[in-house]
């Protein structure tokens, strides 16, 4: 397959290219490193992304900035980074690759815990992971040519938990490892609408 990852140059990332570019062939995009660059926030950069690859087999986000920081302090300037960027330029990915996507091909977008577990500083992540599975389920129903759409919601994954373990204490960490299984069964599985949980 042909597979087009968003992201591959973060630490989610380079697990699935160490896990799918020996079956596959990976280009891997960054927004300032990889073989390409986008930026998500911006429609007309995702096009010239796709016009500069042409069809792929699968599409796989693992990309998108959100606003950490206490409810009281948080404005709607703060609260829009996460709407703008990692919601919106995922669902733009979606929304432009399927018109790029092969018959029969799959897109992966990636939410999260807090979906569905909250942490404190976190409302922002909270709302936009549980609106891109939202907008997964929604699109999974409506795309041609026996067209896929999936998200993948992982854990805090161990390899970060330097960063980022303060934020989830009390947390199962995940390993990469774990969770870019969770990606090549999106892409090479037969599910349709699903968030695979990596908790």
């Amino acid at each position: 397959m042909k597979i087009l990852l968003i992201g591959a140059t973060g630490t989610i990332g380079m697990g699935i290219v160490k896990n799918m570019e020996e079956r596959h062939t990976v280009i891997k995009v960054g927004n300032t490193n990889g073989d390409f660059q986008v930026d998500i926030k911006s429609s007309q950069s995702i096009k010239n992304l796709f016009n500069a690859i042409g069809k792929v087999d699968a599409i796989i986000s693992v990309c998108g900035n959100l606003h950490f920081g206490p409810l009281v302090d948080m404005s709607s300037d703060d609260f829009n980074i996460g709407l703008q960027d990692k919601l919106l330029g995922q669902v733009n990915l979606a929304l432009i690759g399927q018109h790029y996507l092969n018959d029969g091909g799959s897109i992966t977008l990636s939410s999260g815990i807090v979906s569905e577990q909250p942490i404190v500083g976190g409302a922002n992540a909270t709302c936009v992971n549980a609106a891109v599975e939202g907008f997964v389920l929604g699109a999974s129903i409506e795309l041609k040519s026996n067209q896929r759409i999936n998200a993948v919601s992982p854990s805090v994954v161990t390899e970060s938990l330097e960063t980022y373990g303060p934020f989830f204490p009390g947390y199962e960490s995940v390993s990469v490892a774990r969770v870019a299984k969770a990606y090549q069964r999106s892409v090479e599985g037969p599910l349709n609408g699903m968030t695979f949980k990596v908790y």
